[in-house]
């Protein structure tokens, strides 16, 4: 009997598991916020922009001198930049990844572990049409930032948009604020869980057809040949198809929705609907602080189908670059520029395409399954007489519903044969018994991040890691490990309220929400895991609201 990787519910039900109490395993302390911060600053931002680009490396920042010359660029010029920023869990995806920003807490504390247990929700199906599924963030627990200045102040308004519905949604949470993403129809959208039918604003944004501007573009390189070192040959990019300079979008409007996502162009579409709601809805005129969420997708989608070393993720990370640039100019004619405080980050990283790994990486990274295993595993479970059922793996985690056995040993003996199996799979580097690495987290940065990723309570006996750059996804390049290459992403606050340095300490992306918590002086909904960056602000924080 074959067994196939745990359906969607049994994951949620996994999910449901996250609002119970658990240890703090990170040695770094837990932000409690229980004095009152000293003498108050000046006068709060009028806005705060959260910029998340999708997959983007920290080394992107770097990676090409001399050639970002846009708003990225401009930003980390004055910016207090951390340089060792890390998405401090271990299933390092969209969806836990978004989550953990403005909420200042691990996937172990917001209930979003896994893509696949994310934003999707049949029972808030779109507004107005729109292609996809429903969503919502039903799944997500607790609060963020959009909570906490609603709270302060009832007249706070927040916009989060993005190409992915999760890229719009967890950022904020449960909050019942203005959130849309992009249907592959080429219009923006958003659920029932928000709204009843699209505000004004968004039907006259749709009604443009924007995509038709886009249309029949060509993707060039942005530079001469000549700046590019990477070859435009590699052939394992994009399956085979499509993977050389120039790349055409088709002339269809129709079909053209839906290949603008691999292209730069996603980006601009996104910053053009961000800043038509931010004009709408009169963001950043205050006297309240509002709040924007912009999550930038073209950078994953990109580096999903043609890798991070390839000439199109050059292309991409200069072309984003400008994009943010424009955006901002756009801003500043909006809004006074000296009240907006801006963060960049991003939601994970991505790892080398396993087969143009370099030849001197050994291990040679793999494309790992463990689902070969499985029917062993159950003719141990009919040898005892057990529920089939009673052991389920969803890709690189293995689960058990202990009520099922009737004896410990039992599991045990299954839980440690399945172990010594996996141990055998090539690209497989560690097998470690969940509840056992939990006592490591001291000492082990991949066990800290597994204990970051879910409770302690968790059904979950086995969590297994995979040797540098082999992947578990059926993507061309993947993330997802805990592996320094997909943790490890930009954290740059700039703007009013900030003091611009650089600084190599070790911090996390859960940082982020106390950070800009303690510049507007409220104070957390709930206990954080994350700390306040106090080298980031300009002047002592706010007492808090």
């Amino acid at each position: 009997m074959m067994r196939l990787t745990l359906a969607v519910p049994a994951v949620l039900a996994l999910a449901c598991l996250s609002g119970v109490a658990h240890p703090t395993p990170t040695p770094v302390q837990t932000q409690t916020h229980t004095s009152a911060p000293p003498a108050p600053r000046a006068v709060p931002p009028a806005l705060v922009v959260l910029i998340t680009i999708d997959q983007f490396r920290a080394d992107y920042l770097d990676r090409y001198p001399g050639q970002l010359t846009g708003g990225l660029a401009r930003l980390a010029r004055r910016a207090a930049r951390f340089d060792n920023a890390h998405q401090d869990h271990a299933i390092t995806e969209t969806a836990p990844g978004h989550a953990t920003l403005l909420s200042g807490r691990f996937p172990r504390s917001t209930g979003i572990m896994f893509n696949r247990a994310g934003v999707e929700d049949r029972n808030f199906p779109l507004v107005d049409g729109g292609i996809g599924t429903g969503a919502s963030p039903a799944r997500f627990v607790g609060t963020t930032l959009a909570d906490w200045m609603k709270r302060a102040d009832a007249k706070t308004k927040t916009l989060s948009v993005s190409m992915k519905d999760r890229g719009a949604i967890l950022p904020i949470g449960t909050s019942k604020s203005d959130v849309y993403w992009y249907s592959i129809d080429g219009r923006f959208v958003t659920s029932r869980y928000y709204r009843k039918d699209l505000p004004e604003w968004v039907r006259a944004f749709n009604a443009r057809e924007p995509v038709k501007g886009f249309a029949g573009r060509t993707w060039s390189l942005l530079l001469a040949d000549s700046a590019y070192r990477e070859p435009d040959s590699v052939s394992v990019e994009m399956a085979g198809r499509n993977f050389t300079f120039p790349h055409r979008l088709t002339e269809d409007v129709s079909d053209a929705g839906s290949e603008i996502r691999i292209t730069p162009y996603m980006d601009d579409l996104t910053v053009q609907f961000a800043l038509h709601g931010v004009h709408a809805m009169g963001l950043g005129n205050g006297p309240q602080t509002d709040l924007l969420a912009m999550s930038l997708s073209a950078t994953d989608v990109i580096g999903h189908n043609y890798g991070p070393d390839s000439r199109e993720m050059h292309d991409q990370v200069l072309r984003v670059d400008r994009t943010i640039g424009l955006f901002l100019d756009s801003l500043y004619k909006l809004r006074d520029s000296t009240t907006i405080t801006f963060v960049v980050t991003a939601d994970h990283g991505v790892g080398t395409i396993p087969e143009i790994a370099p030849a001197a990486m050994q291990p040679r990274p793999q494309r790992v399954s463990l689902d070969a295993l499985m029917p062993a595993t159950v003719a141990r479970l009919l040898a005892k007489k057990l529920d089939t059922f009673a052991i389920d793996l969803d890709a690189q985690i293995l689960l058990a519903n202990r009520a099922a056995f009737r004896k410990p040993s039992d599991l045990d003996e299954i839980v440690k044969a399945f172990a010594t199996d996996a141990r055998t799979v090539p690209g497989v580097a560690r097998v470690d018994r969940f509840s056992t690495l939990l006592a490591d987290t001291l000492t082990d940065e991949i066990a800290r991040r597994w204990a970051h990723q879910f409770p302690a309570t968790s059904a979950i006996e086995l969590v297994v890691t995979l040797t540098p750059y082999s992947t578990w996804g059926g993507n061309v390049a993947s993330h997802g490990s805990p592996r320094e290459y997909d943790s490890h992403v930009p954290l740059i606050f700039a703007g009013a309220g900030i003091t611009p340095g650089v600084h190599t300490q070790f911090v996390r992306t859960v940082d982020l929400a106390p950070t800009l918590a303690a510049l507007l002086g409220i104070t957390p909904a709930e206990r954080l895991d994350g700390v306040v960056l106090k080298d980031a602000l300009r002047d002592a924080p706010r007492p808090p609201r």
